[in-house]
């Protein structure tokens, strides 16, 4: 334009068509891009899921820790307070005798717990070898009785 003197400064383009091949490459590019991005936020999602899920059984192992360690104590303290009254209650024992008590109480108690549950087939077994025979004889003169 310039030989029939014009000079072009700008040029505002309203309708830009490019050829279909462009138009598809151009889509296929917008497209890959959103799926990378969606991908990569559902894998950020799926680990913050993972993460938390970690934190919480991590603090719920921590509490039930927290709690085991306060009924220890508390047993520990009622133990304690029994063998105290005991001794001043009972003339002549020793610290041995109240030890052996608490001890036999408790298996008793076990095997009360053992025994109230009606789905229990718990079976306990001597482990000494006089009473591990004393037992096989029994068993054997229960089974002759049939």
């Amino acid at each position: 334009m310039t030989q029939y003197g014009y000079q072009i400064l700008q040029v505002l383009i309203t309708d830009l068509d490019p050829d279909q091949r462009v138009k598809n490459a151009m889509n296929e590019i917008n497209s890959s891009k959103r799926l990378k991005f969606a991908v990569a936020e559902r894998a950020e999602g799926e680990k913050i899921l993972k993460v938390k899920s970690a934190e919480a059984e991590a603090e719920a192992k921590y509490l039930s820790g927290v709690g085991v360690a306060k009924q220890r104590k508390a047993i520990v303290d009622g133990l304690r307070t029994s063998i105290v009254d005991f001794s001043e209650g009972v003339k002549n024992t020793s610290s041995k005798d109240v030890m052996d008590l608490l001890l036999l109480t408790q298996y008793f108690d076990c095997i009360r717990d053992v025994g109230q549950e009606n789905h229990c087939k718990t079976v306990f077994v001597p482990t000494s070898k006089a009473a591990s025979d004393e037992m096989r004889q029994a068993l054997i003169q229960a089974e002759a009785t049939k």
